[in-house]
């Protein structure tokens, strides 16, 4: 009975987003979310190949490249990467939409989000990721229930 309910868990995890992260060309990490655990050095060895992995990657090829068990699905605004790790078989378009959204929702709460805000604001910007996904579901694909959310819980601050 155990086993099965350790199977039933590893699947669930299977079908999600791992983690996401947003990264600088420099290799900072300006925002990381994971939904996975992973402990303190193998969360730093993964930054670090991440970065390592998209940066060098040519601009012929596609934004999604395997890693590990899972596959990476990036986008690049301005000087930040905005990556997403998911399951194998997971679409890689609907995630790219995501990505999309997530920086559209960013870009309309803080008015042309900068990397700047990010950092400054970094508890607006998981306030923001949550409205979009819990627990590395997609939570919600409607830019306008979004937006309502955020300026509700703005004006509850």
């Amino acid at each position: 009975n155990i086993k099965k309910k350790k199977n039933f868990y590893l699947l669930i995890l299977k079908k999600m987003i791992q983690f996401l992260l947003l990264q600088n060309r420099a290799g900072k990490t300006r925002l990381s979310k994971w939904y996975t655990p992973y402990d303190d050095d193998d969360k730093e060895q993964v930054k670090v190949e991440v970065h390592r992995i998209i940066t060098t990657r040519d601009n012929k090829y596609t934004n999604f490249v395997e890693y590990r068990r899972h596959k990476l699905i990036y986008r690049r605004y301005a000087g930040l990467y905005f990556t997403f790790c998911v399951d194998i078989n997971d679409n890689e378009l609907a995630y790219l939409e995501s990505i999309h959204l997530f920086v559209e929702v960013l870009d309309y709460f803080f008015g042309n989000v900068c990397e700047l805000d990010l950092v400054f604001n970094f508890h607006k910007v998981y306030m923001v990721l949550d409205e979009l996904f819990l627990a590395g579901e997609v939570q919600e694909t409607s830019k306008a229930a979004i937006v309502n959310r955020l300026q509700y819980l703005e004006k509850k601050d």
